[in-house]
């Protein structure tokens, strides 16, 4: 089966999944069909880079009602993912939507309520859990190779984009952008927040976009702690107030031990492991250093072609976006706040061993 793909979006995004789905169209796995963007310069550069593509599309709707579009990508501001992968569910066509799913829980609601009706595959970025690396710490946590993870730290951020005024404004913001990634992972590692609780604010009053001052309408720093259950907790930093970084991008303290992933959540640099009765650290060396963050595609098409479902759907979208959202309404009550959502554990039972990379088992040192 080949896919036929159309985008909505075709700016930076687009652009950084592009490598991703011209190996997939060289399979055969793909074709690319149409995008729709309002921006002439984004159509043209979507044609230099797929000539096949039908840029010229003049609306959302109209993308979505071709007959040879199987699958929407959904690649534009946050503010709009909701509302247009709905509109893609409600059409019949399979979507892959950036992270977060939507801006509000309502529209993220609805997101989950169509894709439950329409039966289509919806994955949802950020793509972190596809990566061998963290399968490979998935496995280790879940197996309880270091005992029950007891405590555990996160943290990912950057000085801010200079050319994307939207970013500052509602509907961006750090938490949405940076730390949505420290939160698909804990989560999926940890299973479903209870409680939240957080410090969230805006350290620097305005930012320099395309040479010009924008005054901040969003957060660009947070602190935020998560609730397991059970005393275990969480504590993930992130905003545009971290300029480098040089630690792990998790650390989760067990019973018996330590594991800490590497790099970043979406760019692994391998992981490392302390158990006590070893009385050392072994480091476990990247198996995959190419492995794309836009691999979500890939998994798209896998999806549809086995009709199964995706490892990271809707509901667990739907949970980050709620421990995402209370994060500022606890910031802003000085209170902790109850997630109602949950979601399923990750099920990797379905999917094919890792096609990047082999196992970890004996490729480490010990320090």
């Amino acid at each position: 089966m080949t896919v036929g793909l159309g985008f909505l979006g075709l700016g930076s995004a687009f652009e950084a999944y592009a490598r991703q789905i011209g190996e997939l169209q060289a399979e055969g796995a793909v074709r690319v069909v149409a995008g729709f963007d309002p921006a002439a310069e984004r159509r043209r550069v979507a044609e230099q880079l797929f000539p096949s593509i039908d840029a010229g599309v003049d609306s959302a709707e109209a993308l979505v009602d071709r007959a040879d579009v199987d699958a929407v990508l959904v690649l534009t501001t946050i503010p709009s993912h909701g509302p247009l992968t709905e509109l893609a569910l409600h059409a019949g066509k399979h979507v892959l939507v950036e992270k977060p799913v939507a801006a509000s829980l309502d529209d993220g609601h609805a997101v989950a309520n169509a894709a439950q009706e329409s039966g289509r595959v919806v994955v949802c970025g950020p793509h972190v859990g596809l990566s061998p690396t963290y399968r490979a710490l998935h496995d280790r946590v879940k197996g309880k190779d270091v005992g029950e993870i007891l405590s555990v730290r996160a943290r990912y951020g950057w000085r801010g984009p200079e050319w994307a005024e939207w970013y500052y404004k509602p509907g961006g913001g750090s938490i949405f952008d940076l730390g949505i990634y420290n939160l698909v992972s804990v989560c999926g590692l940890m299973g479903s927040v209870q409680k939240v609780a957080a410090m969230v604010g805006t350290a620097v009053a305005t930012r320099p976009v395309n040479g010009r001052p924008v005054k901040l309408e969003v957060e660009d720093t947070a602190h935020i702690l998560l609730d397991f259950g059970d005393s275990r907790f969480a504590v993930l930093s992130t905003g545009n107030v971290i300029q480098e970084l040089r630690s792990p991008a998790i650390e989760l303290y067990g019973e018996s031990g330590v594991l800490q992933l590497r790099g970043e959540d979406f760019a692994p640099d391998g992981f490392e492991r302390w158990h006590n009765d070893r009385g050392a650290w072994e480091i476990y060396r990247e198996t995959a250093p190419m492995w794309p963050w836009t691999d979500g595609v890939r998994h798209l098409v896998e999806c549809i072609e086995a009709d199964r479902p995706p490892l990271l759907g809707p509901d667990h979208a739907l949970h980050v976006l709620e421990v995402a959202l209370a994060a500022t309404q606890a910031s802003t009550a000085g209170r902790t706040i109850e997630i109602e959502s949950r979601f399923p554990a990750l099920d990797y039972s379905t999917l094919d061993e890792p096609t990047l990379g082999p196992r970890f088992e004996h490729d480490h040192r010990i320090v």
